[in-house]
């Protein structure tokens, strides 16, 4: 591909040909390295129909619960899964991978402890990715790590807060915790198992040996390799420790008729309402692929499960005993699940002989080899497996010979023997047909934008386009395994590289990072460079990083992960930082000063006037400037962070560069910085990637997601856009944007005050609009006008942020003038009903906003006490009658759910109870 024609992007027809060029320099070999990831079969009706439909991966986040119940019931059945097989009582709704799920549990350990035992011990047994991943993030929160024997856990000095062991271990053990997790509690401490949900259909699970935290990836059930991600991650714990969660967690409730529903629970500990003292700075998480792990145990059930479970590990038996025979190599004498250890005094040999055979197996050590099967492998792979470690010696033997003759290889004391998955949903669903119909049942209950614009604020829900969709589920981009040769993967190297320059050539920036698998962990990234950039010059001290009041919550969680002691600034009048503030708070600190962090457009949906004065202040007074790109949508074509004076920024290409939100992730969150903070790029322990050491000594931050390129396989619908778009497109794209955002704001004015324009009068690509008024006149808030959207068939804006009492709407470039105009019809019909309480001719308690949102339960009930009729509840305006979206609940009591915490699906038969009880 030549980027000499960027400008005016490529036709749709040539960007296919150039993909499956790419595609076609990826080779899918053979994979049994594990590590955490395996080659798994993803069921064809869950693959087209949810990873491939676009009414499952275009929806937000499930903020607005009345719209999103069939995504939350999948999310439900997810944490159920996930709190079954570890025998703990609860989950949350997913993470971004296994290794930062990990770095998260540490962190919970430490808040367990309340900071005062600083040590976190791990496992030599755990993946060298997850004890990397520790490792960084530890060095922000002044936590030790030690690495250590599983045998050899020094808990004299009363320090350790946790420890983190992995079941199986890396190299396949399989080790009998139980005495180890006795121990570790009589000394005070926290126990977390990073583990194999497959594993546990056949192994005791980690509940029953007491341990506090589980952590893991549900990848292989039924989620594709791709090169890394996007997979699940999962946390499940008990209850004791709910409020200090990482992460989204779903949760039972019930609506304004009295029924069951669903709704995010316990959202109180997230970053966008408690900021620097949030559990985490997780936002985007990994839904779309959790709903999929979901999905395929729904689909194969308990027993299905176990079925594969136990012709893997069959597998894994059949090939240990026939390593045995050929007496070539030393098969490692210890329990295992899916993964044989080979001892040997030429592995790389063998692994080259394996290459020429297609075949890629771990090479731990020069002495040292694991061979990890997953559900495709076959008895015929197994034999291709004998003819690679003979030796050249004629194998006298078949892997359906040796069958018959395979036991078990786990202790009888491990061997699970509780019930797991018991409930309905996973017993019910077998067969395609019955799936497909399941999924559709759901699909049908939420909102996405095949049904309308979602205007959220600061989210850019913009076009998925179909072209930059297809290549995700392309064989030889989908099947890769993250720590195969780089030689096997040069369609991904050659992308890597394109994109890189392309994201510089558009930000300003001089390198990128790949790595960061969310816009929460480019922030993080992106934080560490610079505390690693100040580390690097001696500056030991500089960890003031001040932030306007404004921010996205992430931006402070990110920046007390990262150690640094945060000053707020607030905003003047026009909604600009207040840049006197700013520099007398600068300039106290400026022996101290680490960095500001300022997005830009700011969250106000402003141009910030004096952007250059303030990033020259920070400068001056020895701070890096940190870009959020949140608001990227305002700058592509017209202005970089780089230009402005930013030294890092990180992107988020789930939202400018059209990775779908996938209900609440996947997403990605790379990060460009200038010339001077390239050093300090995320590393991996596995494949070297990011920053390289300097002659001074100057060291990568670290590793920071799971894969070293993170969520791999979504990279191409990025690149497919901007490919696709050219220089010309995309300014065209940020110019289409801004001017729609003014074009309702000018239809919006006369009916609700816009809170914050730029000095000649206009916003940048969204903008806010302020109900605070409303509140003492008719009781009216940004709820009840959100809720009441969902009667006109619209996801509400973004409610109360950045201020509140507002609602922030962004139109994105993607939606057409007739779309703009039905969401402002409906606010200004929604004015209107406002006006009859104002007015008096409706109640201010009992009116159509207060009632909405209204589902056909309550609308076909046959007793209808509303003071207003159903027909104007259920049609407000004449486009409904054409087509309408139905919520499938009324609105939902948040604080009713908090209090009864229920975050597993209900036994069916109190459901059955509560349906009676609600009837009557």
């Amino acid at each position: 591909m030549s980027f000499n024609t960027f400008d005016e992007g490529m036709t749709e027809s040539e960007m296919m040909v150039h993909m499956r060029s790419l595609e076609s320099k990826n080779k899918c070999f053979k994979s049994y390295i594990g590590m955490g990831y395996y080659n798994t079969h993803v069921p064809p009706v869950i693959l087209r129909n949810i990873m491939e439909n676009p009414a499952w991966y275009t929806q937000y986040t499930p903020y607005q619960a009345e719209i999103s119940q069939g995504r939350l019931e999948s999310l439900m059945n997810y944490q159920t899964m996930v709190a079954d097989l570890t025998a703990l009582p609860m989950s949350n709704s997913s993470l971004l991978d296994e290794g930062t799920a990990a770095a998260e549990a540490m962190s919970m350990c430490n808040n367990i402890h309340k900071g005062k035992r600083k040590t976190f011990a791990i496992a030599n047994n755990c993946h060298p990715q997850t004890i990397d991943i520790c490792m960084t993030r530890a060095t922000g929160f002044g936590i030790k790590v030690v690495v250590v024997d599983v045998n050899d856990v020094d808990y004299g000095s009363g320090d350790v807060c946790g420890v983190l062991v992995q079941y199986p271990g890396t190299e396949g053990e399989v080790l009998d915790y139980g005495e180890f997790v006795k121990e570790a509690h009589a000394h005070g401490v926290k126990v977390v198992m990073a583990t194999d949900l497959l594993a546990l259909t056949m192994l005791k699970p980690p509940g029953e040996l007491g341990v506090d935290i589980v952590v893991g990836s549900t990848q292989r059930f039924g989620v594709p390799m791709g090169y890394g991600g996007p997979h699940a991650g999962f946390l499940a714990t008990s209850q004791e420790y709910k409020r200090l969660v990482p992460g989204r967690i779903i949760g039972l409730s019930v609506d304004s008729c009295g029924k069951s529903a669903l709704r995010m629970a316990l959202q109180t500990r997230e970053q966008h309402i408690r900021r620097d003292k949030a559990t985490s700075n997780i936002c985007t998480a990994q839904a779309l692929l959790a709903n999929m792990a979901a999905m395929y145990a729904v689909y194969h059930g308990p027993e299905g499960l176990k079925t594969i479970a136990q012709r893997v590990h069959g597998l894994a038996g059949v090939f240990a005993l026939g390593l045995k025979k050929l007496g070539t190599v030393e098969v490692q004498d210890h329990p295992f699940f899916d993964t044989v250890k080979i001892k040997t005094t030429n592995a790389q040999e063998i692994a080259d002989v394996a290459h020429k055979n297609e075949i890629n197996v771990r090479v731990v050590d020069g002495n040292t080899i694991t061979v990890a099967f997953d559900e495709t492998t076959t008895l015929e792979d197994v034999d291709n497996l004998f003819k690679v470690f003979s030796n050249g010696k004629h194998v006298s033997f078949t892997a359906t010979s040796l069958a018959p003759e395979v036991q078990i290889a786990i202790p009888s004391g491990l061997i699970r023997k509780s019930p797991y998955l018991t409930h309905p949903i996973f017993n019910m669903y077998h067969t395609e047909h019955e799936m497909l119909r399941y999924i559709h049942r759901l699909q049908a209950k939420d909102l996405s934008l095949c049904h309308s614009m979602i205007p959220l604020g600061s989210c850019t829900m913009k076009l998925n386009a179909t072209t930059e969709m297809m290549p995700v589920t392309w064989p030889n981009f989908a099947n890769i395994h993250p720590f195969a040769p780089i030689e096997q993967a040069q369609g991904y190297q050659e992308m890597f590289k394109n994109l890189g320059s392309l994201l510089c050539a558009i930000t300003g920036f001089d390198s990128f990072s790949l790595q960061p698998n969310a816009g929460a962990a480019g922030e993080y990234a992106g934080l560490m460079v610079i505390r690693a950039y100040h580390l690097a010059r001696g500056d030991h001290h500089r960890n003031i990083c001040i932030i306007p009041v404004s921010a996205h919550g992430t931006n402070p969680a990110s920046a007390a992960m990262c150690g640094m002691k945060i000053v707020s600034i607030g905003t003047d009048s026009k909604g600009n930082i207040n840049i006197e503030e700013l520099r007398k708070a600068a300039e106290t600190h400026k022996n101290n000063l680490s960095t500001l962090m300022v997005t830009y457009p700011s969250t106000h949906g402003v141009y910030e006037e004096g952007i250059d004065e303030i990033c020259k202040i920070i400068h001056d007074n020895g701070g890096q400037v940190y870009m959020d790109g949140a608001n990227m949508n305002a700058q592509v074509g017209l202005t970089s962070p780089g230009w402005i004076g930013a030294d890092v920024c990180h992107l988020n290409l789930h939202k400018t560069f059209c990775i779908p939100h996938g209900g609440g992730g996947p997403g990605m969150g790379p990060i460009g910085v200038k010339k001077h903070l390239a050093p300090f790029l995320p590393s991996h322990p596995v494949v070297p990637t990011g920053g390289i050491p300097a002659p001074d000594k100057r060291q990568p931050v670290g590793t920071i997601s799971a894969a070293p390129w993170g969520s791999a396989l979504i990279l191409p619908i990025s690149y497919s856009y901007i490919a696709m778009m050219g220089s010309k497109g995309l300014t065209e794209a940020s110019k289409t944007a801004i001017l729609k955002a003014n074009y309702m704001t000018k239809r919006l004015e006369t009916h609700y005050p816009v809170l914050y324009r730029g000095t000649n009068g206009t916003v940048a690509h969204e903008f806010i609009i302020d109900l605070r008024g409303f509140k003492n006149t008719t009781g009216i808030e940004p709820e009840d006008v959100a809720k009441r959207l969902i009667d006109y068939g619209f996801h509400g804006p973004t409610m109360s942020f950045p201020v509140s009492g507002t609602l922030m709407i962004e139109p994105t470039e993607s939606e057409s003038k007739a779309e703009l105009d039905r969401f402002c019809d409906a606010l200004i019909s929604i004015r209107q009903e406002i006006a009859e309480i104002e007015n008096g001719k409706a109640d201010i308690n009992n009116n159509v906003l207060k009632g909405a949102p209204q589902p056909p339960s309550l609308l076909m009930a046959d007793a209808w006490t509303k003071p207003y009729s159903r027909e104007y509840a259920a049609f407000p305006a004449s486009w409904l009658r054409f087509s309408k979206f139905w919520p499938s609940t009324g609105r939902i009591d948040n604080v009713y759910g908090d209090r009864n915490l229920v975050c597993t699906l209900p036994p069916e038969s109190k459901v059955a109870e509560e349906r009676g009880t609600t009837t009557t």
